[in-house]
Formats: structure tokens, C-alpha cells, sequence
């Protein structure tokens, strides 16, 4: 047989099964289904992840959190720049000189939450 030449190998599932065998594959690194069924038809090992459930749903809050936190720096900055526009009224003029300090730390600080998170997603991720 040409080595080139690929074979179709189909099988028949009832539906039950083909959830258990998608399950086993989502438990492991591999990257498509057929990479797994391959691998478990051959005998060759496959590595399975281990997810610590606390941390997962730790790390879906932390994802939540960080995009209300990117949602609200987004809605200041917005709010900030739509004042810039009334410079002719003293009072707004006098609130945006006082708050722009404000906003750029608020701003700096979603920065900072954004960047670790996605370090400490980077990291879980891979493992």
C-alpha cells in the first residue's frame, strides 16, 4: 500500500457512545477527534488532562470580572471624552480637570488586572 494513500475507517455509534467517547477526547490533548480515536484504536498513549474544578470556576469569575472591569474603564473614558466636548461651562470644566487624574488611575489599574489575568489564563490553559 502507497504510504500516501489514505484509508477511511467508519463506524456506527449509538448516540450514548459517541457522547462517552467526546467526553474521553475532551479529557485529553488531543486536538481533533479522529487524533484520539486513532491513538486509542493503536494503542498509543494518550495524555489526558486533570482539571482542578475550583480553579476553573475561579478562573470563569476572573474572566467575567475582568470584562465588567474593561467594560467600566471603557464607559469612563467614553464619559470622560464626551465632557471634553462642553469646555465652554466652568462646572464641567472643573470636574473633568479633577477627574482626569481619577481616570487614568482607574484606567491603569483595569490595565494591570487585565494583563495578570491573562498570565494567569496563559498559565492554566497550557497545563
Amino acid at each position: 500500500m502507497d504510504t500516501k494513500e489514505r484509508k477511511w475507517i467508519s463506524i456506527r455509534v449509538k448516540p450514548d457512545e459517541y457522547q462517552q467517547i467526546f467526553q474521553l477526547y475532551k479529557s485529553t490533548t488531543c486536538r481533533k477527534l479522529s487524533q484520539y480515536v486513532r491513538a486509542v484504536l493503536l494503542k498509543k498513549p494518550v495524555t489526558v488532562k486533570h482539571r482542578n474544578q475550583s480553579a476553573d470556576d475561579l478562573l470563569t469569575e476572573l474572566i467575567a470580572l475582568k470584562n465588567e472591569l474593561s467594560a467600566i474603564g471603557n464607559n469612563y473614558n467614553q464619559a470622560v471624552k464626551k465632557l471634553h466636548t462642553l469646555r465652554e461651562q466652568p462646572e464641567y470644566l472643573a470636574w473633568i480637570l479633577s477627574n482626569e487624574r481619577q481616570q487614568q488611575e482607574l484606567l491603569q489599574k483595569v490595565s494591570d488586572i487585565n494583563r495578570q489575568m491573562n498570565q494567569i489564563y496563559l498559565q492554566w490553559s497550557q497545563k
